[in-house]
């Protein structure tokens, strides 16, 4: 049996300028344990046999520039088939909405996942830059796919919970899901509910 492809657009971060991006590598956080996150192991484990997750590392994602993923991602069309699956989180999201918002999709969408989208430069604590600002028009994302779901955590301190209006006005027919706590910015190592729902999509599709 064919398996469905599950391809993931991790986040990233954006700069206005060089010496904001040299600041934040000398000043970030670090750690030697190793991060485990909801979209990687865990994702490809609790799917099963029946789902080929695809998750590529797209370029300079501490400094990214929209038209650097944008090649990179085009890349991998040809080897995406029909009834394909896309998640995107935070950069991620916004990657997935604009791109599908100006471009019209080679292949057939089963569903789009976007979690924790930004949908303009009023998060918390970053910029939003390097082209990846979203056009006016985002009624194309529907024409390539008709089942959108826009995912958000009321205790997201990076996006906020408002940005799901935002998302409302432009694309009334995609549909919202709140949770009260997805430890923030969605940095969870397990993720059961969107599990779920991915099964659920095979499930109408067959």
């Amino acid at each position: 049996m064919e398996k469905t492809q599950v391809f993931v657009v991790h986040g990233g971060m954006t700069f206005k300028n060089q010496k904001d991006y040299l600041d934040f590598l000398k000043n970030r956080k670090i750690s030697i344990e190793r991060k485990i996150y909801w979209d990687e192991d865990y994702l490809r484990n609790s799917l099963g046999e029946k789902f080929h997750v695809i998750k590529p590392r797209m370029p300079l994602q501490d400094n990214a520039k929209y038209e650097e993923w944008k090649i990179h991602f085009e890349r991998y069309l040809e080897q995406l088939k029909d009834n394909l699956i896309l998640v995107g989180h935070s950069l991620g999201a916004i990657f997935l909405a604009k791109y599908l918002s100006e471009n019209k999709f080679p292949k057939k969408i089963l569903s789009v996942y976007l979690i924790a989208p930004p949908f303009d430069d009023s998060i918390i604590g970053e910029d939003l830059v390097g082209g990846f600002e979203l056009g006016e028009d985002l009624s194309m994302i529907m024409k390539n796919c008709e089942d959108v779901n826009l995912i958000f955590s009321k205790d997201d301190e990076c996006v906020p919970v408002s940005h799901a209006e935002k998302y409302k006005t432009k694309l009334p027919d995609a549909k919202i899901k709140i949770y009260e706590n997805k430890n923030g910015h969605f940095q969870i190592e397990e993720f059961p509910e969107i599990v779920e729902m991915i099964k659920e999509d095979i499930d109408r599709k067959s």
